[in-house]
């Protein structure tokens, strides 16, 4: 099957050399592999520079410039990128992966993420950061993260998660079956949160969505970044002193349980004393819960699409309160599991 990289970048002239290398790097399965940038409005070097590398590299590189048609955006870039791929594949399968141009992935990317394809629809890969020990709040931020939603996976386990799981959805790493990602209809042209947006579009309509550590990118920290709202602007704050606040987890904790009841309660949603349960739960009546279930195609969209944000613990909270309450939480599902085998 077919793999290809799709890549946005937009003046990256300095970093494109490392993504270059990178890529060089691969250790590919014997598989047909292509590489798409798509040059978002580039005023620097990096078209000449890539026309310079194209001849000497061990895979196809197809560049396209990005004009006034598309969106000036992260989303509507990444899009512009995919759609590259896209053409080139025609209507057939294949696997689409996707990084940003100051990025580089490990070795064995392809290979992890062909591995996670055979398990799942659409794979975010982890994200690791360049310097990341000087950014020690950020750090202890994403740690926090990884936490809360591998307990997420404790109470609403689901067969294709990664054992070793975690909570990144960054468009830094992903991968994607080019069917799904026709059918979910492809990144929203959205300033910023296009990679996260898909990933719940994905759940929404019924795709798996795998969250693989062992599918690794390593970025940069680097301070000036191309999205307002992106990684480069919270390592500013947290340099700036920002106090961390988080939501509070007990609230995610209510929907995950929710979630749960609701897939569990899928394949017998036709009993009137099941809908009426689930009903309850979620503050919905019995006849809305047969309507969505019937726009349904699997239990993961119903239980995507009938749950409702927390209606509780809404507030936000310092992390450090945050870390304590998981860690009860952690604790009594843990409880719980000992109680079963015993």
């Amino acid at each position: 099957m077919p793999a290809i990289i799709c890549v946005p970048a937009r003046n990256e002239e300095d970093a494109l050399p490392t993504l270059i290398a990178a890529l060089c790097d691969l250790a590919v399965p014997p598989m047909e592999l292509d590489v798409c940038i798509y040059l978002d409005r580039c005023n620097d070097g990096s078209a000449a520079l890539l026309a310079d590398k194209a001849a000497k590299l061990p895979f196809r590189l197809v560049v396209e410039h990005g004009g006034a048609s598309v969106e000036a955006n992260a989303g509507a870039a990444r899009r512009a990128a995919f759609a590259m791929g896209l053409g080139m594949l025609g209507g057939r399968e294949g696997l689409i992966f996707t990084t940003d141009a100051d990025s580089a992935p490990e070795r064995d990317w392809i290979a992890a993420g062909q591995r996670a394809l055979a398990q799942a629809d659409v794979v975010a890969g982890r994200i690791m950061r360049v310097d990341a020990m000087r950014d020690t709040e950020q750090s202890r931020l994403e740690h926090y993260y990884d936490r809360l939603h591998r307990y997420r996976r404790m109470i609403d386990p689901v067969p294709w998660e990664a054992r070793d799981t975690h909570h990144f959805s960054g468009g830094a790493n992903m991968a994607v079956r080019a069917s799904a990602y026709r059918a979910i209809g492809g990144f929203r042209p959205l300033a910023s949160g296009e990679d996260a947006t898909l990933l719940d579009d994905a759940a929404r309509a019924g795709f798996r969505v795998r969250r693989d550590a062992a599918m690794v990118v390593e970025t940069s920290s680097r301070r000036i970044g191309r999205v307002a709202e992106g990684l480069a602007g919270t390592l500013r704050a947290l340099d700036a002193g920002r106090q961390v606040r988080v939501a509070n987890p007990r609230g995610a904790a209510w929907q995950w349980q929710a979630q749960a009841t609701a897939r569990r309660s899928f394949p017998a949603i036709d009993q009137a004393e099941v809908r009426v349960a689930l009903g309850d739960l979620l503050g919905l009546t019995a006849d809305h819960v047969l309507g969505v279930a019937r726009d349904c195609p699997n239990a993961e969209a119903f239980a995507m699409r009938i749950v409702p944000a927390p209606r509780c613990h809404g507030d936000t909270i310092m992390l450090a309160e945050a870390e304590d309450l998981l860690a009860a939480m952690e604790g009594a599902v843990e409880g719980e599991w000992r109680e079963i085998a015993a």
